[in-house]
């Protein structure tokens, strides 16, 4: 790992918040052998950055590797770089093992869900051929209050994502280390490591439930700027005695 990143040393607010996680979820465990899944937003470049920094720290022993599923939607003609060889080169600094992959291609009209379940399914594969038995997202809380409200508004129930999830009768975990911290821990780390956002070339980027879901969040957090946090806590306290039966 190059020097910059090795010197910087995690606040205490944010070490204490990814720690709790960890430890609340049992995410990592000796011997694990990690997937990461890099887009080469800023969320997933920070987690591996934490990821690697956590090796140093954990009193356990786990192997790491990023994979970045490129669905090729930059122009080779365009003047920005390549996302491919940004998120490469910076993997490279991290001192973390890299491969990227060409996504396979989809069925249907494009949509961020068929897009997604297309990257999952394909990561699934990936964690099998290397063996891997976590995969490691760099979704956070707002990304689980977020989810929340699409499944309520969209599909009609109450469920989000979890910090660990078990599949395939214990094949393989997903862990998401960064559950516990706002989008706004991610952008100070973010600045602080001097990490960038790499350009996110997807044609329907500013289109989707998903930013919809954002923009009415963000309004209600500055009419009521304590929601988020109850919103949160809200997750973990269901009190099923007042919800309606299911029929």
């Amino acid at each position: 790992m190059s020097a910059r990143y090795t010197t910087f040393r995690l606040p205490a607010d944010i070490n204490r918040k990814v720690g709790r996680a960890l430890h609340d979820y049992a995410m990592l465990d000796d011997g694990d052998r990690v997937l990461l899944a890099v887009s080469g937003g800023v969320d997933s470049c920070v987690l591996a950055w934490l990821l690697k920094f956590w090796q140093g720290k954990a009193p356990i022993r786990y192997t790491l590797r990023s994979v970045y599923i490129d669905n090729r939607f930059r122009s080779p003609n365009s003047p920005s770089p390549d996302p491919a060889r940004k998120i490469t080169e910076l993997m490279t600094e991290l001192g973390i093992a890299h491969t990227t992959v060409a996504a396979r291609p989809l069925e249907g009209e494009l949509s961020c869900y068929l897009c997604a379940r297309n990257r999952r399914s394909q990561l699934f594969d990936l964690a099998r051929e290397r063996q891997a038995n976590k995969i490691a997202f760099g979704h956070h809380q707002d990304d689980l209050i977020e989810t929340l409200y699409l499944n309520m508004i969209y599909s009609g129930n109450i469920s989000t994502m979890v910090p660990k999830q078990t599949l395939f009768g214990g094949e393989v975990e997903i862990i998401r280390p960064l559950a516990y911290l706002e989008k706004d821990h991610i952008r100070r780390l973010a600045s602080s490591l001097a990490i960038e956002t790499i350009k996110n070339f997807c044609p329907l980027e500013k289109n989707t439930r998903r930013q919809t879901v954002r923009d009415l969040l963000a309004e209600l957090y500055r009419r009521e700027p304590k929601a988020k946090k109850s919103l949160f806590r809200a997750l973990a306290n269901v009190r099923r005695e007042y919800l309606l039966k299911n029929s």
